[in-house]
């Protein structure tokens, strides 16, 4: 019988979280300049060729007459610019940074809470089948209805997300009638190969619309603006919210439950606010980017190596995290076969694969 400590448990030493403190204000402080400086490089790298004098004075107009009813056309030829070149930067580069942070944000913060959820540092969004759900409810609005936009696949998402959560805990909570880590985690890994599978047949009887799922499984942000944006951000940001209130009870229930139990914790109520917020921010993020693989898993190991286990340090780092490096595989995918594109998918695995094994061989990274 193992007697040890949690992996995911906080540090009892006040000593020893005293001496984290410098680590994660530089741990942080770095992670917001890379943050910055690939953000910038999303608005102002892309297949097409802007000058940075025109990329600053298009986001500076942007905001200026932000909400205005003014066309691009029209704002273009305010600045004497080609519209092609206004349109560039304010219709895709723009709204891909934003939905690259919002979706990297909240798959780090997702996988963070998966892994106390489950007690598992390994686990990761999709182990819930929240990611299955939402892609297999994507699939079913583009095989039935013939759905081909990409706005209209945020609703379909958000609400797969939400009816697979609820059928892992209709599955989970069956015969005994009790909410634990083990028999969500079964029930979610079964409930998403179950889904998988409809999705892979779904795909395989429709060859028509095999191109329209293989853009969106495949995570590419190309087709992505505003009108996918703006329906899923407040999602992402109850989400994100949520994430953040829950770090105290975290750290309680990394403890085992009768530990948290005696420190005042609601054991159940933590665990059920836990599986509503990994469907909002899963939910969200494969609304807003697709399905995004090894995100989740990699950035809450890396901030717990830098910062350790304690919640409210490693929630707030594994977001920031989370979101550079989407930044940086969005800005990659644009660029590696110029002047076309890949998925961010693709290069957020090139980029995963590598950092995760070396972060798992890592003994004290990994924690097992």
């Amino acid at each position: 019988m193992v007697t040890g400590r949690s992996p995911l448990a906080p540090p009892r030493s006040r000593t020893g979280a005293s001496a984290l403190r410098p680590r994660l204000a530089a741990a942080t402080l770095l992670a917001l300049c890379a943050l910055l400086l690939f953000s910038a490089a999303s608005l102002y790298v892309g297949s097409r060729l802007v000058s940075p004098t025109a990329v600053s004075r298009i986001l500076v107009d942007a905001l200026t007459h932000l909400g205005s009813d003014q066309t691009s056309l029209q704002r273009a030829a305010a600045l004497d610019l080609p519209v092609q070149d206004y349109s560039a930067v304010v219709d895709l580069r723009l709204p891909r940074t934003v939905i690259a942070l919002a979706a990297g944000a909240a798959l780090g913060l997702a996988g963070a809470l998966m892994q106390v959820l489950t007690r598992n540092p390994l686990a990761e969004p999709g182990i819930l089948g929240v990611n299955a759900g939402a892609a297999f409810a994507v699939v079913l609005v583009i095989v039935l209805l013939g759905v081909s936009s990409p706005a209209l696949f945020v609703g379909a998402s958000l609400l797969g997300a939400l009816i697979a959560t609820l059928g892992v805990f209709m599955i989970g909570t069956l015969g005994a009638g009790v909410i634990t880590p083990e028999r969500l985690t079964l029930a979610g890994v079964a409930l998403g190969a179950v889904l998988a599978g409809l999705t892979s047949a779904f795909r395989l009887s429709n060859p028509r619309e095999y191109s329209i799922l293989l853009l969106w499984e495949s995570g590419d942000l190309s087709q992505r603006g505003w009108e996918t944006a703006l329906p899923a951000l407040p999602v992402a940001a109850l989400g994100l919210v949520l994430a953040i209130a829950l770090a105290g009870p975290m750290n309680a229930l990394s403890l085992g439950d009768d530990m948290a139990a005696s420190l005042g914790a609601d054991v159940h109520r933590t665990r059920l606010l836990l599986v509503l917020t990994i469907t909002l921010l899963a939910g969200s993020a494969t609304a807003l980017a697709g399905p995004i693989v090894f995100l989740g898993l990699m950035a809450p190991h890396v901030a717990r190596w830098v910062v350790g286990p304690d919640q409210t340090r490693l929630l707030p780092l594994a977001a920031l995290l989370s979101a550079a490096i989407m930044v940086l595989a969005d800005v990659l995918a644009r660029v590696v076969v110029w002047p076309g594109e890949v998925p961010v998918g693709v290069v957020s695995a090139l980029i995963g694969a590598p950092v995760l094994i070396l972060l798992v061989r890592r003994r004290r990274a990994s924690g097992l």
